[in-house]
């Protein structure tokens, strides 16, 4: 089933003010144009996880995240398109919905709430069975997709890079894009993950196991500009989101897009490129997560533009 038109996804050239004398080249993959709801990544983390629940006679797909997920507002949206159920599993109590979670529940997504102590055990097959045993033939999902169907989903963003370009950056959650691109890209490109949260090395071997024979090489993982941990930022961050759509008209979110563009500020004013070097950033979509931050940003409008 076709429900995204992945042809919206374009490589747009950044602003030569932005990296000149830096770089010679350095584009953003658009895949925040492709849908809505179902923007930048989460479209091809979960493609083939509904692909092979609709094959293998599936009625529920059960997921993890938290209060203002991307992957649980695609999940959702993406499982009523397959005429699948769907179940969130939420991270924290809230006195009301937030919008993603509102989002979720017009999707017809129900709604689990756990404390984020319990959801420490999400990955306990025991756990999470009792808490879904009431639905039928149940289909897990990892938070962000992060499993063999998501990685080989992710794989097929591969077509859109070109050989020209030297390195490949993406925003880093579960690491299941950056496996699928290091898994597919040629190894001579070097693949590049900023990690917006603090501490985020851990995930270095989360990757590392996935990775194909004579992929583990030309990956790096870099967590300096994470402003404080997952889903923190501050008025700096506000000011960069909102100059770099002046300078380039190309929104990002809060707490993904926004963070990794950064890096790469820094890092081009480090100078740690070379004058050689062609890069390639991809946008992975998560507008939606700006909704609480909406006034504070010259973009009001965060659907796919």
């Amino acid at each position: 089933m076709d429900i995204i038109d992945e042809r919206l996804a374009v490589i747009q050239p950044l602003n030569k003010f932005w990296y000149q004398k830096k770089v010679t080249a350095l584009d953003m993959l658009r895949l925040d144009r492709i849908h809505p709801v179902i923007s930048g990544n989460k479209w091809f983390k979960l493609r083939l996880n509904m692909k092979y629940a609709t094959e293998h006679n599936f009625k529920t797909i059960v997921t993890f995240g938290g209060g203002f997920s991307n992957h649980l507002i695609a999940t959702a949206f993406t499982a009523r398109k397959f005429g699948l159920a769907s179940v969130g599993i939420v991270r924290g109590k809230y006195d009301r919905l937030t919008p993603t979670l509102k989002a979720c529940r017009d999707e017809g997504m129900e709604l689990i709430f756990v404390t984020k102590e319990d959801y420490k055990d999400r990955h306990e097959p025991d756990w999470a069975n009792e808490l879904v045993r009431h639905f039928d033939e149940i289909l897990f999902v990892p938070e962000g997709g992060a499993n063999e169907w998501g990685r080989a989903g992710a794989a097929l963003l591969n077509r859109f890079v070109s050989s020209d370009y030297t390195h490949v950056i993406t925003a880093v959650g579960s690491g299941t894009t950056l496996a699928g691109l290091r898994n597919g890209l040629p190894i001579e490109q070097q693949m590049l993950g900023l990690v917006p949260m603090k501490g985020g090395d851990y995930l270095q071997h989360n990757i590392a196991v996935h990775l194909h024979e004579g992929k583990d090489k030309n990956w790096q993982l870099i967590d300096d500009y994470h402003f404080g941990g997952f889903g923190k930022w501050n008025k700096e961050l506000l000011r960069f989101m909102n100059d770099f759509y002046t300078e380039n008209k190309i929104p990002l979110d809060i707490v993904y897009t926004s963070k990794m563009m950064y890096g790469v500020h820094q890092m081009l004013l480090n100078n740690d490129f070379s004058v050689s070097d062609r890069i390639l950033c991809i946008h992975s979509g998560g507008l939606q997560g700006n909704n609480s931050i909406q006034n504070e940003l010259i973009y009001s409008d965060n659907s796919a533009s």
